[in-house]
């Protein structure tokens, strides 16, 4: 087995589950492609996705032109902003309700709404069958995730076929953003195979049926990917406009905080208040089952985004991850309580899939960090310049809870 390599740039290694190259330089393929958005002619890419979404107009403006896939958070804003008031196109826009909703995520969902004046598409699943998914993905993959990136995933492809609406826009690839997977010249497109190896972990909605679990075809068909056929059928395609707009997530958001009054909150494990601040899950209990699976949290991805930015030093940005990654998860009562489930047999099941190359258990169920097991770090040290901004918090001074289906805000 080779010996884990780990950026010279940035704070990624060789074995990050996404696959990530190491050159002789010692610099990985993630910040390599990354050099790219400061060298490609981007207005030549820009007109280069105007050619490409000019067949899929709609001249009398009696259909939509696209699907965009949205949440209360991430970069469904910019998303927006770039397909309506850019490109000039009428999207049709799509948000799957995770449950895990927080009222600052309620309030900006209805907000984008209101400010983008779309026309939107909400899908709710039964919350008993979600349950019930959450349940044997959190045994047998240790992912309490799985139900919410699939259908987050497949919810737009589905409404393709559903309303003959052939064009969905989707953000940057992760792929690209992280590892430099492909070039943003590649012109990456969806694909069922990057969805299942990636995105579901492997694990399509038919591979959770088993003789030793309950679930049936009924409980999973919602979450199942369309056929070939039928997207050939309909000419689908899904592309990534981070391929052809240069993908800076602060900057953007920060554009969008001032121009559509996007709303932000403090997490107790990320510097970063931007991204998912509409779940009470995936800066805490998810990012915690991540750091346990992979050997780093989000944080990490955070601090090598601005690393490449050059927002942010190396030095520094192993200081911030260490005291980060650290951090207690927050809100672990809220997913007890709506799985119906204990702490104790939640730790019990999360620790068996824990990432033993990367784990050592000194003591019953105390587990250290072969890596990240060096001195407390004080935030005192931390660079002043990265500044994000916090506008609001995610319960908006209210009780903590989930919203299971939200009304909106004036």
């Amino acid at each position: 087995m080779e010996a884990v390599q780990t950026c010279k740039r940035c704070l990624y290694d060789s074995d990050h589950p996404l696959g990530l190259e190491i050159n002789d330089e010692g610099i990985c393929s993630g910040c390599l492609i990354h050099e790219e958005k400061d060298n490609l002619d981007w207005q030549s890419r820009w007109q280069d996705l105007e050619e490409l979404v000019r067949p899929y107009r709609c001249l009398r403006r009696v259909k939509y032109d696209c699907i965009v896939p949205v949440s209360g958070a991430g970069d469904s804003y910019y998303i927006l902003h770039i397909v309506k008031e850019r490109l000039k196109l009428n999207p049709l826009v799509v948000s799957y309700n995770k449950y895990f909703n927080t009222p600052l995520g309620i309030r900006n969902l209805a907000n984008l709404r209101s400010k983008f004046n779309v026309d939107i598409l909400i899908q709710n699943i039964n919350p008993t069958l979600v349950k019930k998914i959450t349940k044997t993905t959190l045994r047998t993959i240790g992912s309490i995730y799985w139900p919410c990136i699939a259908g987050q995933t497949v919810l737009p492809v589905q409404t393709s076929l559903r309303y003959k609406i052939p064009l969905i826009i989707w953000g940057a690839h992760q792929g690209v953003e992280q590892v430099g997977m492909f070039s943003h010249l590649h012109n990456i497109e969806m694909t069922r195979r990057y969805r299942k190896d990636h995105d579901l972990m492997g694990f399509e909605a038919d591979d959770l049926l088993s003789i030793f679990d309950t679930l049936t075809e009924e409980d999973i068909c919602q979450y199942r990917y369309p056929p070939d056929s039928d997207l050939r059928k309909n000419s689908t395609l899904g592309i990534y406009l981070g391929n052809f707009v240069r993908w800076d997530p602060k900057q953007q958001h920060e554009e969008m905080i001032n121009t559509y009054d996007y709303k932000t909150s403090k997490f107790s494990r990320t510097f970063d208040c931007y991204d998912f601040v509409d779940c009470y899950n995936y800066m805490n209990l998810h990012d915690l089952i991540k750091f346990y699976k992979t050997g780093f949290s989000k944080v990490t991805d955070h601090a090598c985004r601005e690393i490449r930015h050059k927002r942010l030093t190396r030095e520094k940005a192993k200081k911030m991850v260490q005291y980060y990654q650290n951090q207690p998860c927050e809100y672990l009562d809220l997913f007890l309580d709506w799985l119906g489930v204990q702490e104790i047999p939640l730790e019990f099941s999360l620790n068996l899939h824990r990432n033993k190359s990367m784990w050592v258990e000194e003591e019953p169920n105390g587990w250290v960090h072969k890596l990240h097991n060096e001195k407390k770090v004080n935030k005192s040290s931390f660079p002043r310049k990265l500044r994000f901004i916090a506008n609001d918090s995610l319960n908006r001074d209210e009780e903590s809870k989930y919203i299971t289906i939200g009304k909106g805000y004036p």
